[in-house]
C-alpha cells in the first residue's frame, strides 16, 4: 500500500479481511463501501461480468441498501464501448474524465480469472492510490470466490437466461476460464454458454510440468454431460494418482465402458508439458489434432497417430507422441463444434478461420483473455447467434526456459501494472483496429 507503516488504507484492508469471514456475499458491497469511506473513497460499487462477458451487472441491484444508496449507478453496462468496460478487457485502472469527484474503473481479478470491475468514486489520485486500488479490488476479487460457491446470488446475477442441466454441471466442473504463472499462461472459452452439453476441459499446473486437457462427448443431451463428467473425472483421478497418458485413456476407457457399456464415448486430447525443457507430450483419443502458432505469425496441426475415442470398447492403445516448443509458442486444443459449424450459407468456420482469426489478433496486443472472448464472439455472429454443437477452444503459451518478466505476464493477461503512473490511467489505449473483430 502506499506510504510507510500501517496508514488508514492499511487498516482499511485489515479490517475488511477481519469482517469477511462472517459475511454473506450479499454484503460486501455494503461493507466494502462502509470501510472505504474510512479513506476517503465516497462510493465504492461491485459489476460482475455475465457468463458470456457481454455486460457487467451491478451486485445489490435490486430493492438492496446499496441499491436505495446508489439509486444514480446503473444496474448494467455493455462490455463495448464503456469505460468499464475498457477497464474489464485491459486490466487497465481507467479514469472517468467526466467525474467531478475522480472515480475510477478498477478491474476485479481473482489470479487472471476475470471476475468484473470496481467503480470506486475518490479524490484525484496518482501512483500511490493506485496501488491501493488495485489491491483493494484484489481483496474483494477473493471474497467473491471465498463466497459464491455458497450463495445463489452470484449465480443469477451473472446468468441473463436459464441454463441447461448438463450446462450447470460442467461450469461446476471445469477450473477457472484463465490462469497464470511466470512460465506458462492457459485461457479458455466455450459456447454456447447456458446450453452446453458435451465439451470439458482441465489443467493442472506443477512445479516442472502442466497437464492438460480437452473432452468432447458424443451427443447433446444430458447424457452427453454426464459422459464428459466421467471422462473429466477418470482423468483428474489418474493424474492425481501419477499414471501417465496411456495408463489414464485406459482408465477413462473402463470408466466409460463401465457405465454405458459402449453405448457412449468421448474423443479427446491429454497432454503434458515440461517447463524447463519445453518437451510437449500428447495423445490423441479420435479428436481433432493440437495446433501450434509460432512468433504469431505461422499455425500447423501437430500430427499423431488417433485412438479410438475412449468408451468404444475396441482395445486399442493410444500413441503418445512429442514435440519441441520453442519460447513463446502457442498451443491451441479445440472442439469440432467450432470449425465444422456451418453459417447460413453451409459454410464451414473451419480450422483457417479458427487459426486466421488468432493470428490476425496476435499483434494487437491485447491480454489473452479478451482475444479469446472477441474469437467466440465473432463464431457467433458468423452462425447467427446459434451453435448446433458445443464449441471450446484452449491456448496454452509457454515462457520459454526462463520465467516471463512480470511486465509480459501482466500484457498477457490484463493484470494490472503493479506501480500504474498517472498519465497512463486514462485506460489503456487499444491498437489500431483492436475493435474490430
Amino acid at each position: 500500500m502506499s506510504g510507510t507503516g500501517l496508514g488508514p488504507a492499511d487498516r482499511m484492508l485489515g479490517d475488511l479481511i477481519a469482517a469477511s469471514h462472517v459475511i454473506m456475499l450479499e454484503q460486501i458491497p455494503e461493507v466494502v463501501g462502509r470501510h472505504a469511506e474510512r479513506v476517503g473513497w465516497s462510493q465504492v460499487l461491485v459489476y460482475l461480468a455475465d457468463l458470456q462477458q457481454e455486460s457487467l451487472h451491478l451486485l445489490g441491484a435490486e430493492g438492496s441498501a446499496t441499491a436505495r444508496e446508489n439509486a444514480d449507478a446503473p444496474t448494467a453496462l455493455q462490455v463495448e464501448g464503456t469505460l468499464a468496460g475498457r477497464a474489464f478487457q485491459t486490466g487497465a485502472i481507467v479514469k472517468g474524465s467526466a467525474s467531478p469527484v475522480g472515480q475510477w474503473w478498477v478491474p476485479l481479478l481473482d489470479g487472471t480469472e476475470r471476475l468484473g470491475v470496481l467503480r470506486v468514486s475518490a479524490g484525484e489520485a496518482g501512483a500511490p492510490v493506485a496501488d491501493d486500488l488495485r489491491t483493494v479490488a484484489g481483496l474483494v476479487a477473493f471474497m467473491l470466490v471465498s463466497k459464491r460457491a455458497t450463495s445463489d446470488t452470484y449465480a443469477g446475477l451473472v446468468r441473463r437466461r436459464g441454463m441447461n442441466v448438463a450446462a450447470e454441471m460442467e461450469w461446476r466442473l471445469m477450473p477457472p476460464r484463465t490462469c497464470a504463472t511466470d512460465r506458462v499462461l492457459i485461457s479458455a472459452v466455450m459456447e454456447p454458454a447456458y446450453e452446453i452439453s458435451g465439451d470439458v476441459f482441465d489443467y493442472a499446473i506443477g512445479t516442472d510440468t502442466v497437464c492438460f486437457a480437452l473432452f468432447d462427448a458424443m451427443g447433446h443431451d444430458t447424457a452427453a454431460g454426464l459422459t464428459a463428467a466421467l471422462a473429466l473425472s477418470a482423468y483428474r483421478n489418474n493424474r492425481r494418482d501419477g499414471a501417465g497418458m496411456p495408463e489414464t485413456a485406459a482408465a477413462i476407457e473402463r470408466a466409460l465402458v463401465e457405465q454405458f457399456s459402449a453405448a457412449r464415448y468421448a474423443t479427446g486430447v491429454m497432454a503434458e508439458l515440461n517447463f524447463a525443457t519445453g518437451l510437449l507430450s500428447w495423445t490423441s483419443l479420435g479428436h481433432p489434432e493440437p495446433v501450434l502458432i509460432r512468433r504469431g505469425r505461422t499455425a500447423w496441426s501437430l500430427p499423431c497417430p488417433p485412438a479410438p475415442p475412449a468408451g468404444t470398447d475396441l482395445g486399442l492403445e493410444p500413441t503418445v507422441c512429442q514435440e519441441q516448443l520453442e519460447p513463446g509458442d502457442r498451443l491451441l486444443l479445440y472442439s469440432d463444434g467450432i470449425t465444422e459449424a456451418r453459417n447460413s450459407d453451409g459454410e464451414e468456420f473451419g480450422l483457417a478461420g479458427l487459426t486466421d482469426f488468432l493470428l490476425r489478433h496476435h499483434a494487437d496486443g491485447l491480454p489473452v483473455p479478451e482475444t479469446l472472448r472477441r474469437l467466440i464472439r465473432h463464431h457467433l455472429r458468423y452462425h447467427n447467434g446459434r451453435l448446433n454443437d458445443d464449441a471450446t477452444v484452449l491456448l496454452l503459451e509457454w515462457s520459454g526456459p526462463d520465467p516471463y518478466r512480470p511486465a509480459r505476464v501482466e500484457a498477457l493477461t490484463g493484470l494490472p501494472p503493479h506501480t500504474t503512473p498517472e498519465d497512463v490511467m486514462e485506460g489503456r489505449r487499444l491498437p489500431p483496429g483492436a475493435d474490430a473483430e
